[in-house]
């Protein structure tokens, strides 16, 4: 059981967060631009939106939530069943999310997408249509170094391990650390 929590550090330590040109930031450094990205938006009062599948989709909907009600963001659940079955039906399951952002994304907007196997053909069209609507990107990966999802994004966090819970489970940690030091920045006090 400690192996395993042992590897969580470590792997934590080994995450690598890059920009859009694949430069590469300490650890520090990359989520402090992050935070930096996502006051921005705060300020702005433009919409962040996440997307993932699966274990994935669960983290997706907990930042969906925590970002708006303690980060005090705009944020939007692209997860409404009827509209997840509707598209997916009518469309195919590629487009569930890239119709929800060609219809409700604007320039200023951000879009977290969160894929383990950084492979998710509906994750690599919601970035592409993110970027068609004048958005910013955020990736979080794992698994392969090159895979496909790395790098589309503005900022991009990968974890280098081909293990689905512990990429879940740190790309969720990464997630909670930014909104709560966006709260802490905000001089909130958390409730323990």
């Amino acid at each position: 059981m400690k192996n395993y929590i042992e590897k969580i550090k470590w792997l934590l330590d080994e995450a690598q967060i890059t920009d859009r040109c694949m430069c590469s930031y300490t650890y520090e450094d990359g989520l402090t631009n992050l935070i930096h990205l996502l006051e921005a938006c705060k300020k702005s009062q433009n919409t962040l939106y996440f997307c993932g599948n699966g274990g994935s989709a669960g983290i997706a909907q907990h930042m969906t939530a925590d970002f708006l009600k303690n980060g005090g963001m705009r944020t939007y659940n692209l997860y409404g069943p009827s509209t997840i079955t509707c598209i997916s039906n009518d469309l195919t399951y590629e487009y569930v999310f890239c119709k929800q952002l060609e219809m409700l994304a604007e320039t200023g907007d951000i879009l977290i997408s969160i894929s383990s196997s950084g492979e998710s053909e509906n994750i690599v069209k919601a970035i592409e249509t993110m970027r068609k609507q004048g958005g910013v990107v955020v990736t979080l990966t794992g698994f392969r170094e090159q895979n496909r999802i790395r790098r589309m994004g503005d900022w991009n966090i990968y974890i280098p391990v081909e293990h689905y819970g512990m990429v879940e489970s740190i790309h969720n940690l990464i997630l909670q650390q930014i909104v709560d030091m966006i709260v802490e920045a905000d001089g909130i006090a958390m409730k323990i």
